[in-house]
């Protein structure tokens, strides 16, 4: 099979020359603190609980992308689809606490947690108190809610746990928001081709023509049923049956809505689905409140796309809606 096509220099300096072109661009919002640890200039100070969010890249514009005041103070950066090191996560921590305890918080994979696990006990080791909260809204990885991945939900889960850290409320109240925002977000996606990496410019898995995949996990991860591509309104209605089923919202339940890309698919398909999700919704009675519409999280140039539902709450509402001002995503 012949190479992917890809606008790049080197595979193996794609992830740094990323950045390189991230901090030229966005230079009132971003600064280099350490290799791999990218801090908000306007986030961090005395007082505030530090959020650090983290993880591979190859999904911008999570992670990211969400690094700016209201939101994240720090980004550790890792590989494509590949947890960072320990240190960046360290020196992200280091480079953003205002005294107040450092959350960590990303999606829930082995390596992830085994290094942001090791960034904890060594920022342990130099007085500083850091939590973590996983984020697991994929339902399709398991029907275990704490053995789940965490996807495209990570937008709307650190969106919250921004806003609680911004307001200034102290790291158990942020914890709490934070755990809140992760229970009450539901995620499912389907894809329909491959990606590859910018190493190895080779498909990342086998999926044939006029098939589509419903569940996979955006490094290529195994869904739940392989079949025939179907319409729009069919695959919004799979997929919303399964989250509407687990949500088991009451009608007048507020919800926010995410229609992600998962790198290729283009708007127009996006919003033909978004309008089934819409009208599911008008059906079971609930209101949407908030909407997002695009790439949010990505798998390289993967066609496809999720469905995020978040059951609001007075309390998660006000922290969806609380201004944030981020290289890539800005609220209020």
């Amino acid at each position: 099979m012949a190479p992917t096509q890809k606008l790049i220099n080197d595979g193996n300096r794609a992830v740094d020359e990323m950045l390189v072109g991230v901090l030229a661009a966005h230079p009132n919002h971003l600064t280099l603190a350490a290799p791999r640890a990218i801090v908000a200039k306007h986030g961090p100070r005395p007082g505030k609980v530090a959020l650090v969010i983290g993880g591979g890249s190859g999904h911008e514009p999570t992670f990211l992308g969400f690094v700016g005041k209201g939101l994240a103070d720090a980004v550790a950066v890792g590989n494509v689809f590949a947890s960072p090191p320990p240190q960046p996560a360290v020196d992200a921590a280091l480079a953003t606490h205002g005294g107040a305890g450092v959350l960590f918080m990303y999606g829930n994979y082995a390596g992830d947690v085994m290094n942001f696990d090791m960034a904890s006990e060594m920022l342990e080791m130099e007085g500083i108190e850091a939590r973590t909260v996983l984020t697991t809204d994929d339902i399709a990885s398991s029907s275990d809610r704490l053995k789940r991945r965490g996807v495209a939900g990570n937008v709307f889960i650190f969106k919250c746990a921004g806003a609680a850290a911004d307001l200034m409320l102290p790291l158990a109240e942020v914890e709490r928001i934070a755990r809140n925002a992760n229970a009450r977000t539901y995620t499912m996606g389907v894809a329909l081709s491959a990606c590859s990496l910018p190493q190895t410019r080779r498909l990342n898995f086998d999926l044939p023509a006029g098939e589509m995949e419903i569940g996979m996990g955006i490094h290529g991860e195994p869904g739940i049923r392989r079949g025939p591509l179907k319409s729009a309104n069919d695959v919004a209605d799979e997929i919303m049956d399964a989250i509407l089923m687990e949500m088991a919202a009451p009608a007048g339940s507020k919800v926010a809505v995410l229609m992600n890309s998962l790198g290729s698919t283009p708007l127009m398909e996006l919003y033909i689905l978004y309008a089934r999700v819409a009208e599911r919704l008008g059906q079971a009675g609930l209101t949407v409140h908030s909407a997002l519409v695009g790439p949010y999280c990505t798998s390289m140039e993967m066609a496809g796309a999720s469905i995020t539902l978040m059951h609001l709450d007075d309390e998660l509402t006000k922290m969806l809606d609380h201004p944030c001002d981020c290289a890539m995503f800005r609220v209020g």
